[in-house]
């Protein structure tokens, strides 16, 4: 009777993902960055190249993710996979357009500031030129499984870990300085500090990830084919 009494007093108190979560799955997310830097560059096709980097940026994150689940808790409601209400979805995708626009003014300051001027998402863009085929798996890669990936770990891990323990200004800053850094210290750390931003402040209000997917989806998605509009039209 005592040992049952513990189980549930142990299940009671694991509510929502902590720091074993965090550091599981941050372990995991950076073992698998190792394996991308080495083995990425073997793919000498660009448009290649570009829709792989999509796709592994979001296992990356869906990996992490998975480890961070079968810590302790084993279900992803504690880590905001639940329904989300159609206005918290709309404002998601309203929010995806002005993240695009604040994230270019966001890179330029950067840009200004450091001398950094290299374009890193050329890969990217490759794969959006790479013909109608190719921007589709772009597309599904990069505005899909890339936020679905990178929501579920540092929303549903890191920024649900850090606004239980700490509040909502180190939950939303030091949850997007994560993301942002995740992704190199380039003109895109803030644009995705930008992003992270408003995906943390999202899934504080609305309790679930969706709405940030909803966003980072948007985001991705326009980033995607402005460029290649642009280009369409320079030509």
């Amino acid at each position: 009777m005592k040992q049952g009494s513990s189980s549930v007093d142990t299940a009671a108190q694991v509510r929502g993902p902590g720091w074993p979560e965090i550091l599981a799955g941050g372990a995991a997310y950076v073992a698998s960055i190792g394996l991308v830097v080495l083995l990425l560059p073997l793919i000498s096709e660009p448009v290649v190249q570009g829709n792989v980097a999509l796709l592994v940026s979001g296992l990356m994150g869906i990996i992490a993710l998975a480890v961070a689940v079968l810590i302790r808790i084993r279900g992803l409601e504690p880590f905001g996979f639940r329904r989300a209400r159609p206005l918290h979805l709309g404002v998601g995708a309203g929010l995806g357009v002005l993240a695009y626009g604040l994230g270019i003014v966001a890179a330029l300051v950067y840009t200004a500031l450091t001398g950094q001027a290299e374009n890193v998402q050329e890969g990217y863009q490759a794969a959006a030129a790479g013909g109608w085929l190719s921007l589709a798996l772009a597309i599904v890669a990069g505005a899909l499984i890339t936020p679905l990936g990178e929501e579920g770990f540092f929303r549903g891990v890191l920024a649900n870990a850090l606004l239980a323990r700490y509040g909502a200004w180190v939950g939303v800053l030091v949850s997007a300085a994560v993301f942002a850094v995740a992704h190199g210290i380039n003109p895109i750390l803030p644009v995705a500090f930008v992003v992270g931003v408003m995906t943390a402040l999202l899934f504080r209000w609305s309790g679930s990830i969706w709405p940030g997917v909803v966003l980072h989806g948007v985001n991705n998605a326009v980033a995607l084919i402005i460029p290649l509009m642009v280009g369409v039209a320079d030509a």
